[in-house]
């Protein structure tokens, strides 16, 4: 059964297509990443801020799963994954020690790639 009611809220997963569900799966991957990263660097700085990207990757999903203003959270979307990943370049080649593209390493290359997909799958749903 596609809609489980769950505390109030009821899952709306009947009008999900192909795309939404790419979608979800990478922001999943997404989240798991800057989770792990989050928990491995906390207390810092970084490492909250690893904590509250994943979060905040959780809470779209959660949005989505709910239909709650689907076309906002896409809008929303889009700029939040942008700032990502030029806060990823930013950090880790304009102003670190690290080179492009031969420093990117299996976390950063796996979070990236599925950042593009979920870029590009949030920019399809929202002209849609």
């Amino acid at each position: 059964m596609p809609t489980t009611e769950t505390g109030g809220f009821t899952l709306q997963t009947e009008s999900l297509g192909a795309l939404h569900w790419v979608g979800i799966i990478a922001a999943l991957v997404s989240a798991a990443i800057h989770l792990l990263l989050g928990v491995r660097m906390f207390p810092s700085g970084m490492g909250i801020s690893f904590i509250l990207a994943g979060l905040g990757f959780l809470g779209a999903i959660v949005l989505v799963l709910i239909a709650y203003r689907r076309r906002t959270v896409y809008a929303v979307g889009i700029p939040f994954v942008l700032v990502q990943i030029v806060l990823w370049y930013v950090v880790n080649f304009a102003n670190g020690s690290k080179a492009f593209p031969g420093d990117i390493g299996t976390f950063g290359a796996i979070d990236k790639i599925a950042q593009l997909v979920l870029l590009g799958v949030l920019i399809a749903l929202l002209r849609s």
